[in-house]
């Protein structure tokens, strides 16, 4: 089981009309997406967050299901559910704009108890990893998990829920010495380091405690660092539809690619699964840039 620790939501695209706006939701959230994309890609994956006791919860969690992301680790609450407000400019790349104070996904208390057998994994990332108990709950996690799992951490920073670059930034210090693998995209890097090179952000990471580090580069595709390893991986040439879920789908096909079918303590993976599982990442991302959304590609996109 790799285990997802994150916020579900629903995001709203926008479609202008003459007098307004016309919205279509979508089930969402960056952490969401990595257990559906995971799911998709055949590992065995679940997503521990809290999820409201609304019509929107209810649809989070058939969503879920219909999936097959385990749903076990969902708490319901008397909460709303986070709405993002989504914004695409003309080359595809999104904007958004949060609506989620005291939300569900947020409102995990300091104590939750997670079981976490048969959790070989856990993927903890974006918001709900900075903001009120949530964040304290998931970090208590992952240093109670770390060194009998593998632990990944996405920041995807949101700075229109959390506008202080200096919280993501604790937390990024607090999680790095747990973190088999930090993934983060060139623009996190950039706020969370404002001016250094990523070569040098990966360096300090590493230095940090991290097990690796892969930068996603949007067009240029992606880079890993690890002890001894720099590598890059480049995607194949696509028509562009949008960017929304690319981050998220790198990180599902990477986990998926080098996570399924290890069994937890089972050391640091070899340079060449690395390089693998970033290659798999990209050409996963590709596929979700090609078509409209955070439409994460299935085993069978992937090998066509």
């Amino acid at each position: 089981m790799i285990l997802v620790c994150g916020e579900a939501l629903f995001d709203m695209f926008a479609a202008e009309t003459a007098d307004g706006f016309t919205f279509e939701a979508r089930a969402a959230g960056s952490p969401f997406n990595v257990a559906v994309g995971l799911s998709r890609l055949g590992a065995e994956a679940g997503l521990c967050t809290g999820v409201s006791i609304d019509f929107l919860g209810d649809k989070l969690v058939a969503r879920l299901a219909e999936e097959g992301v385990a749903t076990t680790y969902l708490s319901r609450m008397d909460r709303p559910t986070t709405t993002a407000y989504v914004s695409l400019g003309p080359d595809g790349s999104a904007t958004y704009a949060f609506y989620g104070e005291g939300a569900a996904d947020r409102s995990l208390p300091l104590g939750t108890d997670i079981d976490l057998t048969g959790v070989t994994a856990l993927h903890f990332g974006s918001y709900s990893f900075v903001v009120g108990e949530t964040a304290d709950l998931y970090l208590a996690t992952m240093k109670r998990a770390a060194g009998s799992a593998f632990i990944s951490y996405d920041p995807n920073i949101r700075p229109t829920v959390e506008p202080d670059m200096a919280v993501w930034r604790q937390r990024q210090a607090a999680a790095a010495p747990h973190c088999d693998l930090i993934k983060m995209s060139d623009e996190d890097a950039g706020f969370l380091f404002p001016g250094a090179a990523l070569d040098d952000i990966a360096a300090r990471l590493l230095n940090e405690g991290a097990g690796a580090v892969a930068f996603t580069l949007g067009a240029e595709g992606a880079v890993i660092h690890a002890p001894g390893l720099r590598e890059t991986a480049a995607p194949k040439a696509i028509e562009v539809v949008d960017t929304v879920g690319a981050g998220d789908s790198f990180q599902a096909a990477f986990l998926a690619k080098l996570l399924t079918g290890r069994s937890a303590g089972a050391g640091v993976p070899s340079h060449e699964a690395l390089c693998e599982a970033m290659r798999y990442g990209v050409a996963a991302s590709a596929v979700t840039c090609s078509r409209a959304g955070a439409d994460l590609p299935r085993a069978a996109d992937m090998s066509a």
